[in-house]
């Protein structure tokens, strides 16, 4: 099984925000159960900046040092996921970070992890588990 997180999810459980706890289970399966948990170096990127910007430098860094050690892969960004995630740019009311967890997801044939309502315009195309 192929999991993807997005920035939401991440942050939902780096926060302790409602969900947090089906994210957790996520990362239990991923060492247990060899689930490949995922997530794009943008959507990385963007949980930093996020902190980065209300939490401050130090907490950036902190939480950046726990993500880490998290059994989750960063997935770089390619040629590919550029293009898929233009593609669902293009076509929807959706931010360009989120539409790179969504082409992660349609390229890898996974299932996306959010709690972010955007993704509602793409459930016909990808697989999406809500928090």
């Amino acid at each position: 099984m192929i999991l993807i997180l997005d920035a939401y999810a991440l942050l939902a459980y780096l926060e302790k925000e409602p969900g947090w706890e089906k994210v957790e289970s996520f990362f239990t399966q991923a060492v247990e159960k060899n689930v490949s948990l995922l997530m794009t170096s943008v959507n990385y990127g963007e949980v930093y900046y996020i902190v980065l910007r209300e939490q401050g430098q130090g907490m950036a860094k902190t939480l950046e040092k726990i993500i880490l050690t998290l059994p989750l892969d960063i997935v770089e960004v390619d040629i590919l996921l550029a293009k898929e995630a233009a593609i669902f740019k293009a076509r929807g009311k959706i931010s360009y970070a989120d539409c790179f967890a969504a082409a992660l997801a349609k390229v890898k044939k996974g299932e996306l992890i959010t709690g972010d309502k955007e993704f509602k315009s793409l459930e016909k195309e990808i697989k999406i588990s809500w928090l």
